[in-house]
């Protein structure tokens, strides 16, 4: 495997690269981002998309059960005897004509790709089956992370699991749900919480990595990015192995998308599609790091040539305002995307957009995700949020194919959905009011009646 698959800098005027087993994921000659990349010639590939539709008849083969390591032709970098799985990736790809509507598009034009499916309810698990393998193949263990919660929750279940290493997770002080914090302390991982937010722990897990030989899982390993590619096989192979004009997705650390656009251009430079769908990344406003970076001040991939000043510049402002991300969706409250560049490429390659929403619509966005039955965590929401602006000003037709990612299960952060749904002015205060969101438009709350059959029964009759 070491001679047909092998990282490279993602930087086109640097070239550099190193084998299979550095997992430093820093290039080595010029400290930047690292691909996973592969020499196509020499690997078997598919005449087209549709061949991996016969695996679905071996379901008895953990490999070709697992809705990530069926494809794996697409990203072999691994033996399949060294390969763990815990049969990720059953997720759908749901039409949802009642959400259509809200957003202003057609019936029959929106799907939303359900990841809260998987084993740990979030996407996350994509990723963490592949880094897993990675770190099972260098012989680690011990695995770390700094984590909002899903990231946490996806290591410390595959450790737990496979009882192949030891789960260290960073945290920042009050900056994780419960839902997710849960996870973590049930599957028995180290938790560490620090003072600070995500990117402090981040940057505190990258360098006790470093200092005890810890094997990093957060998405600067580019084989997490592997393995979210089949996010995209997936939405494919759902809809008929047609590309969907659109796909939206929520920008945290940006690794989703990097990854969704490597897969898009892979696919395409052999020949397995005809055409890359564009992207669209929603940023919550409370972390809208890539949002002002592209869209107000103009910074581009400009073939791996980034306005580097531009880009430190920004970084050096927010320091000096000693500002912190700050969001109900969680799960992209990051500030320092450490996959900017790749997301950067991701929408030149494909062509996309970055938009951001606030709270407010991004928890009304949910509750009618909700309603339309399928419910997810707020930070997912922020994909049909952006998609309902990005229709309104039409940028996105109505007609459009699209697909909206929902990352993460509702359960993720139960307490935003109690509080959005509450008559109790306390749990909503406490949760919502004091966050700044100020009214919420579809709330389901409980009918309040006395302990009478005649007046419960009316009760049904008046609001069922």
């Amino acid at each position: 495997m070491s001679e047909l698959a092998f990282q490279r800098c993602i930087q086109p005027s640097c070239g550099g690269t190193t084998h299979l087993g550095d997992t430093s994921f820093q290039c080595p000659k010029c400290g930047g981002l690292l691909d996973v990349a592969y020499d196509w010639n020499r690997l078997p590939l598919p005449k087209h998309l549709a061949e991996f539709e016969a695996k679905w008849a071996n379901r008895h083969h953990p490999l070709d059960f697992s809705g990530v390591w069926r494809f794996r032709q697409l990203f072999p970098f691994a033996p399949d005897d060294r390969i763990m799985t815990i049969g990720e990736g059953q997720t759908l790809c749901q039409r949802a004509d009642a959400v259509a509507q809200y957003v202003g598009m057609n019936s029959g034009t929106l799907w939303l790709q359900y990841e809260g499916m998987n084993p740990s309810g979030s996407f996350k698990d994509n990723g963490m089956t592949a880094a897993f393998t990675h770190a099972r193949t260098v012989g680690a263990r011990r695995a770390a992370c700094a984590s909002t919660g899903n990231t946490s929750a996806s290591l410390a279940i595959y450790c737990a699991a496979t009882n192949l290493m030891r789960a260290v997770i960073f945290i920042g002080s009050g900056k994780i749900s419960y839902g997710k914090l849960s996870q973590a302390l049930e599957h028995a991982a180290l938790t560490v919480q620090i003072a600070g937010d995500f990117d402090d722990a981040l940057r505190r897990v990258q360098e006790v990595s470093r200092h005890l030989g810890i094997y990093l899982v957060n998405s600067v390993n580019p084989f997490r990015l592997e393995g979210q590619k089949t996010i995209m096989l997936r939405i494919l192979e759902a809809l008929r192995w047609e590309v969907p004009d659109w796909i939206v997705v929520p920008g945290g650390n940006l690794g989703n998308v990097s990854s969704f656009g490597k897969a898009f251009i892979e696919l395409k430079e052999l020949g397995l599609i005809e055409r890359t769908p564009r992207l669209a990344v929603v940023n919550a406003a409370g972390a809208d790091t890539f949002y002002q970076l592209y869209e107000k001040q103009g910074l581009r991939w400009n073939g791996g040539q980034l306005d580097w000043p531009k880009y430190q510049g920004y970084f050096k402002a927010m320091d000096a305002g000693n500002l912190r991300a700050d969001t109900l969706a969680s799960a992209i409250e990051i500030n320092r995307p450490v996959n900017l560049p790749k997301a950067l490429r991701a929408l030149d390659r494909c062509g996309g957009v970055v938009r951001e929403a606030s709270d407010t619509e991004i928890l009304d966005a949910k509750a009618k995700v909700g309603a339309g039955g399928l419910g997810c965590e707020p930070a997912s929401a922020a994909s049909v949020a952006g998609l309902r602006k990005l229709v309104k000003e039409g940028t996105i037709a109505p007609s459009d194919r699209v697909v909206c990612v929902l990352t993460g299960h509702v359960l993720k952060d139960p307490d935003a959905t109690v509080a959005y749904h509450s008559s109790d002015p306390k749990t909503f205060d406490e949760k919502l009011g004091q966050r700044g969101v100020k009214r919420v438009a579809f709330a389901n709350r409980a009918v309040q009646v006395p302990n009478d059959l005649n007046e419960i029964m009316k009760a049904i009759e008046l609001y069922a």
